[in-house]
């Protein structure tokens, strides 16, 4: 089973409002392109389409995420939305809830209601977007409450290409304060702490409910010499192979590609087998037959 926990939900809305021009994400648009192919195809695209591209992949679930920068960039994308369209195909589909943590016991609120009302299986946030590190008390009650829900939480933790925005926001220390403070957390590490790698498997190493996916940039580079990314294969094909998950942050990274990439990397077949479904679906609660038989 492959199971992708970063993906962006594929609704011709929210892919339209990724090529609009927001000044902190010119970067972004720099570095991995838009222009008006790339518009026409959006305005054509559906649910199925996306559905068509995971099976070509190979990807059995997508774990679609909300997101909440409102207050400091006006930027969200709503969990009503993400939840119609895991409703669409809820055999293919699971949702994360965005959440803004300046919205203090609102954001609290939602959250809950994500999960009670929604069916949500996660928690999503993105520190350098809302201009505070991950340690940050206003995160507080959101991780109480994720640790109450039994709930796992995906917290960006690598570089951002705002070029506005400080990158030290992502770096995975804070992470290990988070982990220190609140032990029961089950939190997911964005993009696995690129440039700081090493300090990000010594986190996951270290705490037992901390994980990593390994989203947005190519995975095939993390097979390459000097990349910086020598000790996540070092590491994850040994002590941290139970912590390691797939993911893409689609459309940053096609499907088909990623699955291509993971399968290109030097690792035990039983450790590829981790990271593309079985670490996920642990963290999840979804049976596998294989895990059954582990068992």
């Amino acid at each position: 089973m492959i199971i992708d926990m970063c993906v962006t939900p594929p609704h011709r809305e929210v892919l339209l409002g990724l090529l609009e021009p927001m000044p902190h994400l010119s970067g972004y648009h720099q570095l991995y392109g838009t222009n008006e192919g790339m518009r026409r195809f959006v305005e054509n695209f559906t649910v199925d389409d996306f559905i068509l591209m995971m099976d070509e992949a190979g990807i059995d679930l997508a774990v679609l995420h909300g997101e909440d920068q409102e207050t400091t960039f006006k930027k969200k994308i709503p969990n009503q939305l993400v939840a119609e369209v895991v409703n669409s195909h809820p055999e293919r589909f699971l949702g994360f809830a965005g959440v803004d943590p300046h919205k203090g016991k609102t954001a609290v609120r939602e959250l809950r209601r994500a999960v009670s009302e929604l069916g949500f299986k996660g928690a999503m946030i993105s520190p350098w977007e809302h201009l505070l590190f991950s340690d940050d008390e206003r995160y507080f009650p959101i991780y109480e409450a994720c640790i109450e829900l039994g709930i796992p939480i995906w917290i960006h933790a690598s570089v951002n290409f705002s070029r506005q925005i400080p990158m030290e926001y992502g770096h995975p220390l804070r992470l290990d304060r988070v982990a220190v403070r609140f032990p029961e957390l089950k939190i997911i590490a964005g993009h696995a702490g690129w440039p700081w790698v090493l300090e990000m498997v010594a986190v996951a190493w270290r705490h037992p409910n901390v994980y990593l996916d390994i989203s947005g940039i190519r995975q095939k580079y993390m097979g390459m010499p000097n990349t910086g990314w020598e000790p996540l294969i070092h590491y994850g094909n040994t002590v941290i192979q139970d912590k390691v998950l797939f993911a893409t942050a689609w459309p940053l990274l096609p499907l088909d590609q990623a699955v291509r990439d993971v399968m290109g990397l030097p690792l035990k077949e039983k450790v590829r087998r981790k990271w593309l479904g079985e670490n996920a679906a642990r963290l999840l609660g979804i049976k596998l037959p294989s895990m059954e038989k582990d068992a």
